[in-house]
């Protein structure tokens, strides 16, 4: 039975509906995504209170959404607004239009709760174990910053894009002074919290301001893996994109392929903020979240379910998704796993090259995975592994090892690999070209040897052997074998071609 459950996140800037589907594994999936683009924060009076065409902008945004909810066999519908209603002083006003809502539960949430839910989405979609986040919305911005996982420290700014450009730069393209005057005040905001200076790890930018970034920088640069989640930048790309994108009018940065049109006019403070917060605490990397508030609320509802507070294992919870998401045989990759440990132990044993603990990982995931593109079509499995696997993210893995993955999980013959790995033969050194044939070479006679899917091998013993040229494997077999011997035979080639050995395997 799937069970669907809905968020809507009111924010400064937009106004958000997303629904979740779970199923009877756990698995979950996003299967709606809505925006309206609110900027409440611009309909603040000067007496603090949301005007009335601001309350009209959350009324008829809520009515579309309902009449979306209506599609839906939606079980739960979870709302929470930020900065510009907790702070607005009309707020009683605002809850009882919020809470004449009946299907939903509404929340104006504590500068405290929203730090937090940007710091859950982080930690269970990632395999950071330790960083400083930042989510800029649209009239605040929240910094985290949390060690082994563990949330330390906490603040909520009362200013987000939006506001610092109201307050800071006037017109489309922003002064010099106008600049200075901004990193200035963001200096002075940084230096009242102590334990800032002393944060360690990449700053890891949440919200649309800090997607748009990223995803600017990827099409300049023709960016060739899918995906936004865990895409990481250096502190020079972020400084090129702004000054990219502050030599152009309004009109022209609205036309920037990844930049969406709603974000043109406060993208550059965003930025400003994200530049700054990465000079102040010397972090040496700025990765990106595709996952902030929304999904940190659905983490916190789906886990608390069963008692906890963030997955063991993010890259593990991960490929479990994936194996059901595509109805693999768990017992057979698992099999493959452990016979291509054997292998690449023995293989190693008998080339002197110790197997790495990187490798043997990578190995293992890729096990996990391997031709998964099998569950659309059997005959061109391989591609549609690789295809799988470099266009969608995978919590838990940066883009380098993403990559890796898929090569290994995807592999059929050295041609292959290297017509999929052309694309990035800027980030492959030669050296790690022939580690991925390796690898992947390991896999598939692997694949080969539970190739009936019987678990007719349990293990690859390494035989005597006169030359070190000549590799004797020995197979231990629970039952006959002879799919398992004849497929063996015609994948061994591979892992000869690339190790440079001959191999005999023995009955």
């Amino acid at each position: 039975m799937h069970k669907q459950t809905a968020i809507i996140d009111l924010g400064s800037n937009s106004i958000r509906l997303v629904i979740f589907e779970i199923n009877e594994d756990r698995c979950y999936r996003e299967i709606q995504n809505l925006k309206v683009v609110a900027r409440l924060s611009s309909h603040i009076m000067n007496d603090g209170s949301l005007s009335n065409k601001g309350m009209n902008i959350i009324k008829e945004t809520l009515d579309r959404f309902c009449s979306v909810l209506d599609r839906y066999n939606v079980s739960e519908i979870r709302g929470v607004a930020t900065a510009a209603v907790r702070n607005a002083s009309n707020r009683p006003e605002i809850e009882k239009l919020l809470k004449g809502y009946t299907e939903m539960t509404f929340d104006v949430i504590s500068e405290k709760k929203e730090a937090c839910y940007g710091y859950l989405a982080v930690v269970n979609s990632t395999d950071i174990g330790t960083g400083i986040t930042v989510d800029i919305g649209g009239g605040s911005t929240e910094i985290t910053i949390f060690k082994d996982r563990k949330l330390k420290h906490y603040h909520s700014f009362p200013f987000g894009a939006l506001t610092l450009k109201q307050n800071f730069l006037e017109g489309d393209s922003p002064l010099p002074s106008e600049t200075k005057k901004l990193s200035r005040f963001l200096l002075q905001s940084f230096d009242s919290l102590p334990w800032l200076k002393e944060a360690a790890g990449p700053v890891i930018g949440i919200g649309g301001s800090a997607r748009n970034l990223a995803l600017v920088h990827q099409h300049s640069i023709d960016y060739p893996l899918s995906g936004l989640h865990q895409f990481e930048m250096t502190l020079k790309d972020v400084v090129s994109v702004y000054e990219r994108l502050e030599s152009m009018t309004l009109k022209k940065r609205q036309q920037v392929d990844g930049l969406s049109k709603d974000r043109a006019d406060i993208i550059l403070p965003a930025i400003v903020v994200i530049q700054t917060l990465i000079e102040y605490t010397g972090s040496q990397q700025y990765v990106v979240s595709s996952k902030g508030l929304r999904e940190g609320v659905f983490f916190e509802t789906l886990l608390k379910e069963i008692g906890i507070e963030v997955f063991p294992n993010v890259t593990e919870e991960s490929f479990y998704q994936l194996s059901r998401n595509y109805n693999l045989d768990y017992d057979h990759q698992k099999r493959i796993s452990v016979l291509a440990t054997y292998l690449a132990h023995t293989l190693n044993e008998h080339t002197g090259e110790p197997a790495s603990h990187e490798d043997i990982h990578l190995l293992q995931l890729a096990a996990r995975v391997f031709y998964i593109g099998e569950s659309i079509h059997p005959e061109s499995r391989s591609q549609h592994t690789f295809y799988l696997l470099t266009n969608q993210s995978i919590d838990g893995l940066s883009h380098g090892k993403r990559l890796g993955v898929a090569l290994l999980a995807s592999f059929r013959n050295r041609s292959l690999l290297n017509q999929y790995a052309s694309p990035f033969r800027h980030w492959i050194k030669e050296d790690e070209f022939s580690r991925y044939e390796k690898l992947g070479a390991i896999l598939r006679l692997a694949y080969g040897l539970d190739r009936s899917k019987q678990g007719s091998v349990e293990k690859v013993l390494l035989a005597p052997s006169d030359s070190k040229d000549v590799l004797h494997l020995k197979l231990e077999k629970r039952k006959e074998a002879y799919f398992e011997e004849f497929h063996a035979q015609k994948y061994k080639k591979h892992v000869e071609r690339a190790f440079g050995i001959k191999i005999d395997i023995l009955s």
